[in-house]
């Protein structure tokens, strides 16, 4: 809020928090947060000590449920490891909520799905700084998952019945220096073309907003030349 000139100290954006309801603040890393401003503004009577209470309330009770202050011993959760979390049954589930969440915006010609019948004998290219980049496919607040779990689209790609070539472009999502003749070799040799194109995080974060939604560097042209 103090960002947004909404109020005009940390104090001022602790009352009104407060008083609308919020009672969690994403400060990580901050000494000097918000919310430490809370006991000055009880003292100087901003706020009561029973709309304190009221707040911290369902933040203990949460905590409580999850099992944060029993002993290790009686809380299921402390005895899970990374063999449970991504074992076989969790990523087919993560798979299922990828695939339930893609959007597509149109499908001319019904280009897709691509079907395993139709593949054989064809020649499959796939193009772009986002083809075979594990680094850039994730965002903002995203986990880090281990290597052996990710799968570009390239590695997917290959995994169908039909012969796949692949050529990046450029390396990097900036895309500052772009190899057209590699593209339009790849492009130009195929029956089908999948481009990969994007931003990630090397471009756009929260607090590094763009002020377009232009594709970034050389990616238009990659695009163009693949299309051609």
């Amino acid at each position: 809020m103090l960002g947004h000139h909404y109020t005009r100290t940390f104090l001022e954006s602790a009352v009104a928090s407060m008083n609308a309801g919020c009672n969690l603040e994403l400060s990580y890393g901050l000494r000097n947060n918000v919310f430490m401003h809370i006991p000055q503004a009880l003292a100087m009577g901003n706020i009561t000590l029973q709309m304190l209470r009221d707040r911290v309330r369902p933040l203990f009770y949460t905590r409580m449920r999850l099992g944060e202050f029993d002993p290790p011993a009686m809380n299921p959760y402390s005895a899970l490891d990374l063999s449970v979390v991504q074992s076989p049954e969790h990523r087919n589930l993560s798979l299922e909520a990828a695939v339930k969440s893609f959007v597509l915006l149109k499908n001319v010609r019904g280009t897709l799905p691509l079907r395993g019948q139709d593949l054989p004998g064809k020649r499959l290219a796939v193009v772009g700084p986002f083809a075979d980049n594990p680094r850039v496919l994730f965002g903002d607040y995203a986990p880090v998952p281990e290597p052996l779990y990710i799968y570009t689209p390239r590695k997917g790609l290959e995994m169908l019945p039909t012969n796949v070539s692949f050529a990046a472009g450029c390396q990097e999502p900036r895309c500052h220096q772009y190899s057209r003749a590699e593209v339009v070799a790849v492009a130009g040799a195929a029956d089908v073309v999948v481009v990969c194109l994007g931003t990630g995080m090397d471009v756009e974060t929260e607090a590094k907003d763009r002020s377009d939604l232009s594709l970034p560097g050389h990616q238009l042209e990659l695009l163009q030349d693949a299309v051609q």
